[in-house]
């Protein structure tokens, strides 16, 4: 599984691949400078099982780290996996 981040503006997209295929999606928006919303997570069905949001969630966390930021999950899917990871309290706005 590949993940690539495409960010616009205050905007961004994680995108997981598996195949060349779009198997998932992570949307995100820039608050300020050192915090960011993950707005929606969204894993496609036929790619459901295979760990894709959490990988998503978790290019998410490594992403805040290397830019010093944090992260408010609004999205209900990241929120769990935050409420589920003490390894990642570390980036939580």
């Amino acid at each position: 599984m590949e993940v690539k981040n495409i960010e616009r503006d205050d905007k961004g997209n994680f995108i997981a691949e598996v195949d060349n295929n779009e198997a998932g999606i992570l949307e995100y928006t820039w608050q300020n400078e050192s915090e960011f919303t993950i707005d929606h997570t969204e894993v496609y069905d036929e790619y459901k099982g295979m760990s894709v949001g959490k990988k998503l969630v978790l290019e998410a966390v490594d992403y805040a780290r290397k830019n010093d930021a944090k992260i408010i999950p609004n999205c209900p899917y990241a929120k769990s996996i935050f409420d589920k990871t003490i390894a990642f309290q570390d980036v939580l706005a």
